[in-house]
């Protein structure tokens, strides 16, 4: 077997064992918000990636395909209810879980975020385990193992297109 063959093996077998991880996306403008959050889900084995504005989380969903997003409302450039809804709008993440986290916390801001698509609400200060709980309740729910799946497949292949990846042709004997 020749070098080339197992370096183009090895991402296959990268591919297999991302799969376990799921992938959250945090977008809020506030870095401490952030990490906190990171750290938290991290202890979780969750893969964590972050965006601090709406037009970085926009690309960030595309990129990386997350299995659930975490979304503050008051956002640069663009605020997290058209976050949500052009997210929501979009057939590909239309189950995608959206989690919105904000300091807001009337009913006018809960319905808001209801009616821009967001699947829950939380309200900052939030507790750890009860944000941990939270995720797992839509990371861990049925149906929610064959959506990272295709996310997954759809996270390789765009970092394929990114790479110019192309799987190697059988070869004739």
């Amino acid at each position: 077997m020749n070098a080339r063959v197992v370096q183009r093996a090895m991402p296959a077998a990268q591919e297999v064992m991302s799969v376990a991880e799921p992938v959250v996306l945090v977008v809020d403008d506030s870095p401490t918000v952030r990490k906190i959050v990171q750290i938290t889900l991290q202890r979780e084995r969750i893969r964590v990636v972050t965006a601090g504005d709406g037009l970085s989380a926009l690309t960030a969903v595309s990129d990386t395909q997350p299995d659930l997003i975490l979304l503050d409302i008051m956002l640069p450039h663009m605020d997290g209810y058209n976050i949500c809804h052009l997210v929501r709008n979009n057939p590909d993440y239309r189950d995608l879980p959206i989690i919105m986290l904000s300091g807001k916390d009337g009913i006018f801001d809960k319905m808001r975020g209801k009616l821009a698509g967001s699947t829950e609400y939380m309200t900052k200060p939030f507790d750890s385990t009860e944000l941990v709980q939270t995720v797992r309740r839509y990371l861990d729910a049925p149906g929610a193992r064959d959506r990272a799946t295709r996310r997954e497949a759809q996270r390789m292949a765009n970092m394929r297109a990114r790479r110019g990846y192309q799987p190697m042709a059988p070869r004739d004997h």
